[in-house]
């Protein structure tokens, strides 16, 4: 699993976890410090043998995590409390950020010019902004994010500034910018 002229596979074997309702699987202190940032990171890889792609989310203290959803876990025949064999290397090429409702919507009624920076800028990009403003529970942060995003790309900037890029921005999953420790509740295959 090399792409051409790329670094060669990180594997690890790690547990998941649950945060709230969330399984989770946190990378290894040694796994996480192979990543080429302390930041978000584009990857493709397997767990169990099973083929995914996905962003590495930073859990706020130099390491990365990333949520198992319920079609992984089924897909891999894991849930929280087992262990899985990983695979992962970093990727240039990044996916689509999923652009929360409120967000895409304000993106649609904007002024033509910000329609084109938002499709001229790189996935990673997209991901900055989706990222800062998905990073508050309040909804009239969020609603005051919206409109500072679509300002800002009103002035041609091109991502958002003054966030931790490095911190957990996760509202559900995160106190003080690093990622909460695990639960030992009841399981929710979310």
């Amino acid at each position: 699993m090399r792409q051409p002229g790329g670094a060669p596979s990180i594997r690890f074997d790690a547990a998941l976890t649950l945060i709230d309702e969330w399984t989770i699987l946190r990378l290894p202190a040694t796994a996480s410090k192979e990543m080429p940032s302390r930041g978000q990171v584009a990857v493709q890889g397997t767990i169990n043998g099973h083929e995914f792609r996905t962003v590495l989310e930073p859990d706020g203290d130099f390491g990365h995590w990333m949520r198992i959803d319920a079609e992984q876990q089924k897909t891999a025949a894991v849930s929280a409390g087992d262990t899985a064999m990983v695979e992962i290397e970093p990727v240039k090429e990044w996916p689509e950020p999923g652009v929360p409702e409120d967000f895409a919507t304000v993106l649609e009624a904007a002024p033509q010019p910000i329609k084109e920076l938002w499709r001229a800028i790189t996935p990673m990009a997209r991901w900055e902004w989706v990222r800062w403003i998905n990073a508050t529970n309040n909804p009239k942060t969020r609603q005051r994010r919206i409109e500072v995003s679509i300002s800002k790309m009103e002035d041609g900037k091109r991502r958002p500034c003054c966030f931790n890029l490095a911190g957990c921005t996760d509202p559900q999953l995160s106190r003080n910018g690093k990622l909460i420790e695990p639960s030992t509740g009841p399981k929710h295959d979310r």
